[in-house]
């Protein structure tokens, strides 16, 4: 049935599915394409009549994920993969710059619901906010929330930094792809009315680089006042990029570009096929290679880190819910190489080592306080929880730790351990997706059965108290308190959930006197 609701832009026309309304496609900012390439979002034209907003605006320009590129759909070594990642894209949707748009789905065009806005991760390098592991149906329609997914600028496109090479002399943004987030907030307050939410109760929530957005958005003055709660899954972004290596990776793109000093305007005219093969040139996330395109330390839009040393002021008084899983490497990891799943005792401390960025001595140290507390585990096992918690688990903490000076957080610890592939997975990273999304929507981080129904229903009624009230608790788990520094309660989430005060206390300590991750 077709469903028309008002918006500041113009009248669109949705329709209902499963039983929500959905509107898709819905324009919240003028296409960034040339003239205003790598230029601040500007305000969507208002069109006549009654747009349909029935389909899924195209996805942001990017590098494919393997698991999406149909190149390596009859390719045996990427078959695992693919398994893993069965029913991310329902179906395949063009790539464009102009991408700057979002969806909706709500119970009813009437009322005032909690809304939650969702920042889909692929670092920011990739993803879109229409992949079928987090369409917003399932959510709204069993916790009566509005749902709201977007997509914005990406990669080089959304995160070239050029301030120090004259970009403000041409008009152009530094955080551009924030900048589109901040667009889209914008947009959500002062148009969800007209799709059942309220504009007074807005929750930010992401996971992996949706969660490290969250994080960023925290620190953007631009940002305050848009949203009240935030939820970081298996995403935390204590620092954000430097500026002198975010300028260095915009020198080199420049150079390949063919683009030389104080000609920046020339940016409008290379084709974006070309930018994009700049950014592949880059190679950011191939081992060894740090992240350069992202969030930057502007001074203006992003005035400081986020979480380093300490939380942004900006997030006074701001609730969050926060955690990771206990084996997030294994799927983030492991399809690329799968020597991490066969590993053996000796060759443990040097591979340690190595994904900790410290020494030999240091890495066989911090195995032996692993193994302690896990004297049944593999090398392999020993490996994904070290490694994990390396990357995501510690630095959940310690943000907990900062955000909980000055406003209410709560901490949880994703365990459930996944049947499929031989059981090898854990608790891998994306598995909390289908626990919050809809329990059955990615049977191959899940497995087909029933065993994680349970706490995917405890898990999505826990988001969506947090988004009504800034509190998780229900009456579907125990207890749960707030995180604090001294009594650092978490919540397990597993087949049986529980409080436990600082879990694994000997292995966060032996964590914390890592170097800093950067």
């Amino acid at each position: 049935m077709r469903i028309v609701t008002e918006t500041t832009a113009g009248r669109i026309s949705g329709y209902t599915a499963q039983g929500v309304i959905a509107f898709k496609g819905i324009p919240y900012a003028a296409a960034p394409v040339a003239p205003n390439r790598f230029k601040a979002p500007l305000p969507v034209a208002p069109w006549a009549g009654v747009r349909d907003a029935v389909s899924f605006p195209l996805q942001a320009r990017q590098i494919l994920f393997p698991f999406l590129d149909p190149a390596q759909a009859d390719n045996p070594s990427h078959g695992a993969s693919l398994e893993f990642h069965r029913g991310v894209e329902t179906k395949p949707i063009p790539y464009g710059e102009d991408c700057l748009a979002l969806n909706v789905w709500t119970p009813s065009t009437g009322g005032k619901r909690p809304v939650m806005v969702w920042l889909h991760g692929g670092g920011f390098a990739a993803g879109s906010g229409s992949w079928g592991w987090w369409t917003g149906e399932d959510l709204a329609r069993h916790q009566d929330v509005v749902v709201v997914t977007l997509n914005h600028r990406l990669n080089i496109f959304g995160f070239l930094y050029l301030d120090e090479l004259g970009g403000a002399a041409h008009g152009l943004a530094a955080n551009a792809g924030m900048r589109d987030i901040v667009a889209a907030l914008e947009w959500v307050r002062d148009n969800i009315g007209s799709f059942g939410g309220d504009a007074d109760n807005i929750t930010i929530f992401g996971q992996s680089g949706g969660g490290m957005k969250v994080a960023a958005l925290l620190a953007m003055p631009a940002a305050l006042g848009l949203f009240h709660k935030a939820i970081v899954q298996s995403g935390p972004f204590l620092r954000a990029v430097p500026r002198a290596r975010a300028t260095g990776a915009a020198e080199q793109a420049l150079h390949r570009l063919g683009i030389k000093p104080g000609h920046l305007e020339d940016l409008q005219t290379v084709s974006d096929d070309a930018i994009l093969a700049a950014f592949a040139a880059a190679r950011e996330g191939a081992p060894g290679v740090l992240r350069q395109f992202a969030p930057v330390i502007d001074g203006a839009t992003l005035p400081a880190d986020p979480f380093e040393p300490a939380a942004t002021p900006l997030a006074a008084d701001i609730p969050m819910l926060i955690g990771a899983t206990s084996e997030e490497v294994t799927s983030l990891t492991g399809f690329g190489d799968p020597s991490i799943f066969a590993l053996r005792a000796d060759k443990l401390p040097r591979r340690v080592a190595e994904a900790c960025d410290t020494d030999i001595a240091t890495a066989t140290s911090l195995i032996g306080t692993y193994r302690a507390g896990r004297p049944k585990a593999t090398p392999a096992q020993l490996y994904a929880a070290i490694v994990s918690d390396r990357r995501f688990g510690q630095g959940s903490i310690t943000q907990a730790e900062r955000q909980s000076a000055h406003a209410p957080v709560y901490a949880y610890r994703l365990t459930w351990q996944s049947p499929v592939q031989g059981g090898r997975m854990g608790a891998p990273h994306n598995l909390c997706l289908p626990l919050v999304f809809g329990r059955d929507r990615a049977p191959g981080v899940t497995g087909d059965g029933t065993a994680h129904h349970a706490l995917a229903t405890a898990m999505q009624t826990a988001w969506a108290r947090f988004a009504r009230s800034g509190d998780p608790n229900h009456d579907g788990l125990p207890e749960w308190p707030p995180f604090e520094p001294t009594r650092r309660a978490t919540m397990i989430l597993d087949a049986e959930c529980r409080a436990v005060d600082d879990p694994d206390r000997s292995e966060r300590i032996a964590q914390e006197s890592l170097p800093p991750r950067l």
